[in-house]
């Protein structure tokens, strides 16, 4: 998900279109390496037979076919003279005269975009060429993130998905609050009953986990809540329905990605001491900004119990991994 924030902030810094595809029936266009053999289905013979086929292709319900169809699609992209990201597999590039033409793929949904308007329009064309696909037009719902166009930039936001949250917790009469947690709020792992049924509880911190990809103002939140999964208690799921009645009335909050922004990298990171009330380890935050448009982000229990607060937390680290790619970087605490 920081792939996909990266890009659309590059695209509304640099007013490049923005384009979605999908792939039809995408597990059917894999070719199967190995020998793989299945019974008929029924109707196929008209009588029992001992008979068996042997696959030239994948099916859907094959531990190979996603596999499969990645290989497919990543050697389809590397004959039109692409290249394959070493840090992410999903996303490919190409450069050329005229710009730059950027792919990213999750599973059969395509997102494209680039400078390269000529090149953009023959990669769609190669795709079309090479497997059953559909064009969607400009990029407006990926993964359950909308995206909203306007001339000063890109919104990003789930309000259909907190919603969906927000039924799902039965809260939707629920009064909303003005802050996810509670101020100086402690929670511990054996504080309370535990759960009779645990299963609501793991479903919608789940949920919340996948809302934090728009939602930074949460994550510390959802990260407090998140280690309760094995044994949830009664004041944990009170905590999250807290979560959710925050969310409840900032549903169609989001993130924006400024027109024309600048693409200078910056970082900041912080810790906590001793934050967890249980193991005494701290907390770790820090965020990414590239120019304006934050991109990445975490909350973060260390692996251990520090000595110090003086330490070189996982922000850092990452803007010391960006400035040996010869990003230029700002590092702050």
């Amino acid at each position: 998900m920081t792939t996909v924030r990266t890009i659309l902030a590059l695209a509304a810094s640099s007013d490049w279109p923005l384009h979605q595809m999908d792939v039809k029936n995408a597990f059917l266009h894999g070719d199967l390496k190995e020998c793989i053999y299945m019974k008929p289905p029924p109707g196929l013979f008209p009588s029992p037979t001992s008979h068996v086929c042997k696959l030239r292709r994948s099916l859907y319900g094959l531990k190979q076919a996603p596999r499969a169809w990645f290989e497919k699609f990543r050697t389809t992209l590397l004959q039109f003279s692409f290249r394959q990201s070493k840090y992410d597999t999903s996303l490919f590039l190409r450069k050329s005269d005229m710009g730059i033409v950027v792919l990213l793929v999750y599973v059969d949904d395509i997102v494209i975009t680039g400078s390269d308007s000529a090149l953009l329009g023959q990669l769609k064309t190669h795709l079309s060429e090479s497997f059953h696909m559909k064009d969607l037009g400009p990029l407006t719902y990926f993964l359950g993130l909308e995206v909203h166009h306007s001339p000063s930039g890109i919104s990003l936001n789930q309000h259909k998905y907190a919603s969906d949250l927000v039924a799902t917790a039965g809260l939707q009469g629920a009064t909303s609050v003005d802050t996810p947690m509670e101020l100086n709020v402690k929670l511990r792992k054996e504080e309370g009953d535990l759960l009779a049924d645990p299963s609501l509880y793991r479903k919608l911190v789940g949920s919340l986990v996948y809302l934090t990809i728009t939602r930074p103002d949460i994550s510390f939140a959802v990260q407090q809540v998140s280690q309760f999964l094995q044994t949830p208690r009664h004041l944990h799921l009170a905590a999250v329905r807290r979560i959710i009645r925050y969310v409840q009335g900032t549903s169609t909050r989001g993130l924006f990605f400024l027109a024309g922004n600048s693409t200078r990298l910056a970082a900041y990171s912080d810790a906590d001491w001793a934050g967890c009330a249980d193991t005494r380890r701290s907390i770790t935050g820090w965020c990414v900004f590239l120019g304006d448009a934050l991109i990445s982000w975490k909350s973060k229990k260390q692996d251990r119990v520090s000595k110090s607060s003086t330490i070189l937390s996982t922000g850092r680290c990452l803007l010391l991994v960006l400035k040996s790619f010869g990003f230029e970087v700002c590092l702050r605490s």
